[in-house]
C-alpha cells in the first residue's frame, strides 16, 4: 500500500509536522541566556495568524459554494456539463499554484523545496487522492436515485465521524475523550440543524443508499487524511509545488470523467455550453476553496477542516434566509447551539491534552 511507503520513509510524521501544527505552537521555544526555555512568541503569533486566516477563508468560501451552485441552475437543472466545470476547477487551481510559485521564484529564487522537479517516489502518491475524489464525486450522481436532497445532506454527516476515525488510524494522531465527545456532538448538531418536515424520509432510504453514503464518507475521509499525510510528509516543501502535482492529476482524472460521461454532449454542443457568469463565479469559488483546503491541511489539520465546513453549513443557511427566503426552524437553532458546544469542547480537549 502506498501509504505504508510514506510511513516507512517518515515514521515519525507527527514529530515532523509538530512545528507546523499550531495546536502545539505554544511549545515552540528558544534557549535563553540562563538556559531556560523561552517561548518564541513572534513565531507562535505568525503561525496562529496564518492558521486563522486560511481557516476563515475556507469557512467563507465553503459557505458560499451551495449558494452559487443553486444560482448556477436554470429551471432547477444544470444546463452546463458538471464534469467540464470540475475540470476547469482543477485547471484554475493548477494555474493559481503556478502563479504563486513563480512569485516565490522571483523573491526567493529556486531552491530544492520550491522547484517543480521531483522524484518518482514523491510524485507517485499524488494520483491516489485524485482517484478517490473522482470515485466519490461519481457516487454523488447515483446516490440521488435512492435518497432526496435533504436526506443526502443528513447522510453526508457520516464524513465527520469517518474523518475522526481515519485521522486516528492513519496518522496515528490521538484525540482526547473530550474531543471524541465533541466530534459526536458536532455530528448530532449538524444533523439536527438540517432537520425539516421531510427529514423522516431518510429513515426510508434503501440499503443501497445507506451503503453509498457510508462508502462516500469513507472515501472522502480517507482522501482528506491521505492528502494531509502527503503534504506534511515533507514540511519544508513549498505548498504550491505540492498543490501543482495534486491538481495535475486531478485534471487528468476529470478529463477521463468527461470522456466517460459527457463526451457526446461536449462534442455536439461545445465545452462551454450552458455556462453563465454565475457558473464561472462558482468555478472560481471552488478553485479558491480547494486551495484553502490544502492550506488548512498544511498549516492545521483535517479536524480543523471538518469544523470549518460545519460552521460554513450554518452560515449558508443564515445567508439563504435573505437570498432565497429560507425559514430557520427551531431544529436549526438547537443544532447551532450543539455545534457551538462541540467547538468549545474540542478547544478544551486540546488544552487538556
Amino acid at each position: 500500500m502506498e501509504y505504508r511507503k510514506i510511513k516507512d520513509e517518515d515514521i515519525d510524521i507527527d514529530r515532523d509536522v509538530e512545528v507546523e501544527d499550531v495546536e502545539k505552537s505554544f511549545l515552540l521555544s528558544v534557549p535563553s541566556v540562563s538556559g531556560e526555555p523561552k517561548i518564541d512568541t513572534h513565531k507562535t503569533k505568525a503561525q496562529w495568524k496564518r492558521k486563522s486566516l486560511v481557516t476563515f477563508a475556507l469557512t467563507i468560501l465553503t459557505s458560499s459554494q451551495a449558494i452559487l451552485i443553486v444560482w448556477s441552475k436554470r429551471a432547477g437543472k444544470y444546463e452546463y456539463s458538471v464534469t467540464t466545470a470540475n475540470f476547469l476547477v482543477e485547471t484554475l487551481k493548477c494555474a493559481i499554484s503556478l502563479v504563486a510559485l513563480a512569485r516565490t521564484w522571483r523573491t526567493e529564487g529556486v531552491t530544492d523545496d520550491n522547484r517543480l522537479n521531483t522524484t518518482f517516489d514523491e510524485v507517485s502518491v499524488y494520483p491516489i487522492p485524485a482517484a478517490l475524489y473522482l470515485v466519490k464525486n461519481l457516487l454523488q450522481y447515483y446516490i440521488f436515485a435512492y435518497v432526496d436532497a435533504p436526506g443526502y445532506q443528513i447522510l453526508k454527516n457520516f464524513n465527520i465521524i469517518s474523518t475522526g476515525v481515519l485521522y486516528r488510524i492513519i496518522l496515528k494522531r490521538r484525540l482526547s475523550e473530550i474531543q471524541w465527545a465533541a466530534f459526536v456532538l458536532l455530528t448530532a448538531g449538524c444533523t439536527t440543524a438540517q432537520l425539516n418536515s421531510n427529514s423522516d424520509h431518510v429513515l426510508q432510504t434503501p440499503v443501497q443508499g445507506w451503503v453509498m453514503a457510508i462508502v462516500m464518507a469513507l472515501l472522502s475521509g480517507f482522501a482528506g487524511v491521505y492528502t494531509e499525510a502527503i503534504i506534511k510528509k515533507r514540511p519544508s516543501r513549498n505548498i504550491n509545488v505540492q498543490n501543482f502535482w495534486l491538481y495535475i492529476f486531478g485534471m487528468g482524472f476529470n478529463a477521463i470523467a468527461i470522456l466517460v460521461q459527457d463526451f457526446d454532449a461536449v462534442v455536439n454542443k461545445g465545452f462551454f455550453h450552458g455556462y453563465s457568469f454565475i457558473t464561472f463565479l462558482m468555478i472560481i469559488n471552488h478553485a479558491l476553496s480547494g486551495i484553502a483546503v490544502s492550506m488548512v491541511m498544511k498549516y492545521a489539520d483535517n479536524i480543523v477542516k471538518v469544523y470549518s465546513t460545519s460552521v460554513a453549513m450554518l452560515l449558508t443557511a443564515v445567508v439563504s434566509v435573505f437570498l432565497f427566503g429560507f425559514h430557520l426552524s427551531l431544529a436549526f437553532f438547537l443544532g447551532t447551539i450543539v455545534v457551538s458546544v462541540s467547538i468549545y469542547l474540542h478547544s478544551a480537549g486540546k488544552i487538556q491534552r
